[in-house]
């Protein structure tokens, strides 16, 4: 993983249901940036994105 998504990460591991706009401001980076990261992580089945609000959570790990 790349330095961006990590922040992402450890952000959403402490701050729940953040929008795209409040992750780039709390990291101090450009929003196109965060988005990029924001989507690999989607991709890895590591962050979910609710479609009516758009803010990102972690994904749930399956406990089997």
């Amino acid at each position: 993983m790349g330095k961006t998504e990590d922040q992402v990460i450890e952000l959403l591991r402490d701050s729940d249901n953040l929008s795209l706009a409040e992750i780039a401001e709390r990291l101090g980076k450009k929003p196109k940036a965060v988005f990029r990261a924001l989507w690999k992580l989607f991709e890895e089945g590591k962050v979910h994105c609710d479609p009516q609000t758009r803010r990102y959570t972690l994904a749930k790990k399956d406990p089997r």
